[in-house]
């Protein structure tokens, strides 16, 4: 099914368009030019193999919504309500008049991030990058010298602790037996909620010994209404509820099976896959998320390889996988990549790497782009808090993968509209310079 087709021009000649209405020297109209849209029009119509039914969004329109949407941290909702009332967001989507309505509805965005995958996010960085090079805001050598880091993306979950968990799994229980009519012995719907909120207080007021040994109650009660589920399995007909109670049954095992040095912890009932990183900080001791590593250019800070890395590896062993990343990207092989110590034992090879410390066979110039490993630290504090690389809002595992190559892209959209903007300030200032500069007098020869 192919998507459906703009409007022309000749549709209607007498309401104007959005040229007429808006600057034509802003930075996102700007940028607009320089994005290759056709890209995303022929490569993304395979996503519709179908020649029937009704047809689907313009593919500019979605991936343009998707880059303003993480250029202004902006949720689904937020980014096309403020579609309507922005001229410049509707001319950087490809409109051609004013339009009244919303375009899309909000959850359309989610289906086209199911249907794009990490792929095709992948493949919004690079027209980004490709953007970048030609808008001048990054250089084709600045590709070739990357600094590789690696931080924490958390999840949108709540703090894990025991007494939460095992309240919310016995309430997830007890949902989905009333859903399909099951009847429970007994539901400590008044018992377990209270004895969460006295664990909690103990644990507010230092008193471990009464939290722990509350806990064992409280654990119990989840046990009971699981066991109780368990010996009416076989009077639950197949189909779907019966799948819905069978993972809810084992992953509520898990969580009581659980201790506390166990691989692989449940630490929210609906993202099982999130982990436990410690990052050394002394504010936060430990984060909930996925590690996701960054690379970014030496010179200017461009993300040109961003990837979650699920499972809280090595950061020495995701080197090479985020160099091939940014190889795929930028369709080069980066010549130098500097990192931090806590790459040792990368073994990398066909890059040369510098680690932050290394001293021995060092030239002035590598010592001088050693110094710079540490400019991508405040690249990534800006990603999270001027875009929303703080806190993945989208679920599981793809959903991670997804976030943090948007989030990329919303970082180098900031830099090239922040350098459009320079170049049109500077153009400005020379213009106004020379009509308010007085004539220099001329300069006569008199005879001595």
């Amino acid at each position: 099914m192919k998507h459906r087709d703009r409007p022309s021009e000749q549709d209607d000649l007498l309401r104007p368009r959005l040229v007429d209405l808006i600057d034509m020297r802003h930075e996102l109209v700007k940028l607009a030019a320089l994005i290759d849209w056709d890209w995303f029009e022929q490569e993304w119509a395979g996503f519709f193999p179908s020649k029937e039914g009704r047809p689907a969004t313009h593919p500019r329109l979605v991936a343009g919504m998707m880059y303003l949407q993480h250029v202004h941290g902006l949720s689904d909702e937020a980014v096309v309500a403020r579609w309507i009332e922005n001229p410049y967001f509707q001319h950087f989507t490809g409109e051609t008049f004013f339009q009244h309505r919303a375009p899309i509805h909000p959850s359309s965005l989610s289906r086209w991030r199911d249907r794009i995958g990490e792929e095709g996010a992948e493949w919004l960085l690079t027209k980004t990058i490709e953007a970048g090079l030609a808008s001048g805001a990054v250089q084709d050598d600045s590709l070739k010298r990357v600094a590789v880091d690696t931080t924490v993306m958390e999840k949108n979950i709540a703090h894990p602790t025991d007494a939460r968990l095992y309240e919310k799994a016995r309430s997830k229980l007890v949902a989905l037996a009333r859903e399909g009519g099951l009847r429970l012995r007994q539901t400590y719907a008044r018992k377990g909620p209270r004895l969460a909120a006295q664990i909690g207080r103990y644990a507010h007021a230092r008193q471990f010994k009464r939290m722990r040994k509350s806990l064992r109650p409280l654990k119990g009660y989840t046990g009971r209404v699981l066991r109780d589920i368990r010996r009416q399995l076989e009077s639950i007909p197949a189909g779907e509820y019966r799948e819905r109670v069978l993972d809810m049954l084992v992953l509520v095992s898990r969580l009581l099976q659980q201790t506390p040095k166990s691989p692989g912890k449940i630490y929210a009932l609906h993202e099982p896959d999130v982990d436990c990183i410690s990052k050394g900080k002394a504010r936060v001791r430990y984060e909930f998320g996925t590690k996701v590593s960054v690379a970014t250019t030496l010179g200017e800070g461009f993300v040109v390889g961003m990837r979650a890395m699920h499972g809280n590896p090595y950061d020495g062993h995701t080197l090479a996988e985020a160099l091939e990343q940014v190889e795929i990207l930028t369709v080069m092989r980066p010549d130098l990549a500097v990192v931090d110590r806590g790459y040792r034992g990368h073994g990398v090879d066909r890059t040369q790497v510098l680690i932050s410390g290394q001293r021995r066979g060092l030239t002035p110039t590598l010592k001088k782009l050693l110094r710079r490993r540490s400019a991508i630290e405040p690249e990534i504090g800006h990603m999270k808090t001027d875009g929303r690389l703080a806190r993945c809002l989208l679920k599981g595992t793809i959903g991670d993968a997804l976030f943090a190559v948007l989030c990329a892209c919303g970082h180098n959209i900031r830099k090239i509209l922040a350098h459009l903007r320079a170049w049109l300030v500077l153009i400005i200032a020379t213009i106004l310079n020379a009509m308010t500069r007085p004539d220099r007098p001329r300069q006569t020869l008199t005879a001595a």
